[in-house]
């Protein structure tokens, strides 16, 4: 008895999905030839944003776009309308006849195919399939990109439902043991994007992939999850801690940690991938680049990167925002704080890149802003 080689093998392995990508383009390839590029953008419902998610590899910048508004997308919004995907056969005809298209997917090709996703009916972004030569796309040559569509399409879904089911599970958990909780949704609604805003600015420097930025973005809101370990009397205290109590405070980090480790085993979702990132969140966005920060007292780069971002977005937001034991600061006394703390309790590079952004900042506030009057 013979066997053929199991050619999508790679869709079992523990390998990033910007790898399980290109692999499957390569498999694409060998139908069809000029297809040189995959490309997926994810779409965020509360801001109506498209953001640059993964790629396969290719001619493009990877840093050179990263999210547009769908509104702005009309052609996108057409696709999304009609609920069927669409081809553009020549692309330089296409931006001649004065469409306004979004090129996070496509831009540089000669034609390109575009699948919008669904889960459950929901809408959550597209597929662009790039291809080097124009006037190549026929019957056949799309219904076999219909199927890698799909394919595609779950392995994304696959990905993302893992992460939302993990993010799902600790707000629960969030909700049953502190049904006070301080940090309110919309302050981690701003926090993730500042932490998203810093992450894409310092992006071409570091050389960090949209994948990463998306993770940074998703897991950032997870920072503090180690506080539900933390009593009432504590963690609600309107006045300044005790040392005894600051120490218990403090152990939220580790506590965090664990609690991640354990959901991460408990919904067998140990091999997620950037789950270091979402363990370095957890553990070190409270360590300071001199030193004196806690759990570990690591100093300046050895703070994973991801860390270093969440502690000035946390900060920032936190600064501007109300609690019960102080009044929120104007933006103008964040920024100089921010500046202050720079190269002692925060990184260098993230605070100045909050400092440039500050119309995005403020764009972001005026989105997000509590309903309650509480941060």
């Amino acid at each position: 008895m013979s066997y053929s080689e199991d050619k999508l093998s790679y869709l079992n392995q523990d390998i990033p999905m910007r790898d399980k990508l290109a692999n499957t383009l390569c498999v694409l390839q060998a139908h069809l030839p000029f297809i040189e590029r995959i490309a997926v953008t994810i779409y965020d419902p509360k801001t109506a944003l498209l953001k640059s998610y993964v790629h396969s590899g290719g001619n493009i910048d990877p840093h050179a776009l990263h999210q547009q508004k769908m509104s702005e997308t009309p052609s996108l919004l057409d696709i999304l309308k009609q609920g069927h995907p669409r081809v553009i056969v020549d692309t330089l005809t296409f931006e001649d006849s004065k469409h306004e298209d979004n090129r996070l997917g496509r831009s540089g090709y000669a034609a390109s195919y575009t699948m919008p996703m669904f889960h459950n009916g929901v809408f959550f972004g597209f597929i662009f399939f790039n291809s080097s030569q124009t006037n190549v796309f026929s019957r056949s040559a799309l219904d076999e990109l219909d199927i890698f569509g799909h394919l595609v399409s779950l392995m994304v879904i696959s990905e993302l439902s893992s992460i939302h089911t993990l993010i799902a599970a600790v707000d629960t958990a969030k909700r049953f043991t502190h049904h006070r909780d301080p940090e309110t949704g919309s302050h981690l609604d701003r926090m993730s994007r500042y932490a998203w805003l810093i992450a894409k600015a310092i992006a071409p420097r570091h050389q960090l992939s949209d994948e990463y930025i998306e993770h940074v973005f998703m897991f950032a809101p997870l920072h503090d999850i180690g506080k539900i370990s933390i009593p009432d009397y504590i963690l609600l205290k309107p006045g300044k801690l005790t040392p005894e109590e600051s120490e218990v405070m403090r152990a939220h980090a580790r506590m965090g940690r664990e609690i991640i480790d354990d959901m991460l085993n408990s919904f067998g979702l140990e091999a997620i991938e950037h789950g270091s990132i979402l363990r370095n969140i957890v553990e070190y966005h409270h360590e300071h680049v001199d030193g004196s920060g806690y759990p570990t007292g690591l100093k300046g780069e050895q703070i994973p990167l991801e860390a270093r971002i969440v502690a000035v977005s946390d900060t920032f937001d936190a600064l501007t925002s109300r609690r019960s034991y102080k009044d929120a600061w104007s933006n103008d006394e964040a920024f100089e704080m921010l500046q202050q703390l720079a190269g002692a309790k925060l990184d260098i590079e993230c605070v100045n890149i909050m400092i440039e952004h500050r119309a995005e900042v403020e764009h972001i506030q005026s989105q997000f802003t509590e309903k309650n009057g509480l941060a």
